[in-house]
């Protein structure tokens, strides 16, 4: 069973690393009571593939970090246009390695590993289970996906006027034609993680989403491929929510940090049906 959490949470540790292109940043967040052992998860923060930071991950790794508990450590990803695909999911990769290796040295549990993400981070966090299942590691305990961005083709987008959106197909066009210069680049799983036919063993998922964003109708289509394929998966759409509040919305948080203790603390658990 979980630890109960703390209120004098421990200040982030920068951290770096060598990535496959140089050195990747890191943030490492620890729980107010961070004994040894510790689940450990991976955060990617949202910015459309071309923006965001490390310090625009922190309030959902903060609170994923104490109210898991678990380590969290946020990833300094590649961005494009200077670095486009396929170099932040590498870093994702290398990040994954790199924390399964060294998992112990910080307090941590390398054998309970979980990844999160928001919007591009959460088509990171989906990326990455593919990649290490098709790399055989490191193996992954769960995935949580919040407002993910997954479809480049954009054939699954909700209607921004009808929705009130906050994020417009116009917006996601430019992300993706900086993230994805080469067309074909729109297919590949590893990219458009909604495109694979191949999700049989991945780890089980909670994907998140907010009503009124237009990313809403691809996550729950993959949350629905997830289920057919045998992954138990939870998806929680919040109602009068939009996109880039979604991620600082604190029964969203909330959701993540019941999963992840469900997840990583208390076991298996069955999958919940989808429910939209």
């Amino acid at each position: 069973m979980p630890i109960s959490p703390s209120t004098t949470q421990q200040k982030p540790q920068d951290l770096s690393i060598a990535g496959p292109a140089g050195p990747l940043a890191l943030r490492l967040y620890r729980p107010g009571r961070a004994p040894v052992g510790l689940p450990v998860v991976l955060y990617f923060h949202g910015g459309g593939f071309v923006g965001g930071s490390l310090d625009d991950a922190d309030a959902a790794a903060s609170f994923i970090a104490e109210q898991t508990p678990a380590l969290v450590v946020a990833v300094d990803y590649a961005l494009a246009p200077a670095r486009p695909f396929p170099a932040a999911p590498e870093d994702a990769h290398a990040a994954a390695l790199w924390l399964a290796e060294h998992a112990a040295e910080l307090g941590g549990d390398a054998a309970r590993l979980a990844v999160a993400g928001d919007d591009a981070g959460g088509n990171l966090a989906a990326a990455l289970t593919l990649i290490a299942r098709d790399r055989n590691g490191p193996v992954i305990a769960a995935q949580a996906l919040v407002g993910p961005m997954l479809d480049p083709s954009m054939s699954r987008l909700g209607d921004g006027a009808r929705l009130n959106s906050d994020l417009s197909a116009a917006t996601c066009a430019d992300c993706y034609r900086q993230y994805l210069p080469q067309p074909r680049q729109r297919l590949h799983p590893y990219a458009s993680p909604l495109v694979s036919v191949r999700q049989a063993g991945l780890p089980p998922a909670l994907i998140v989403t907010a009503e009124c964003d237009v990313l809403h109708n691809e996550a729950e289509k993959y949350a629905a491929a997830l289920i057919a394929a045998g992954v138990p998966t939870q998806v929680v759409r919040f109602a009068g929510v939009n996109h880039a509040s979604l991620v600082a919305h604190r029964p969203a948080l909330a959701e993540i940090a019941h999963f992840l203790r469900r997840r990583l603390w208390d076991g298996a658990a069955p999958a919940h049906p989808l429910n939209l």
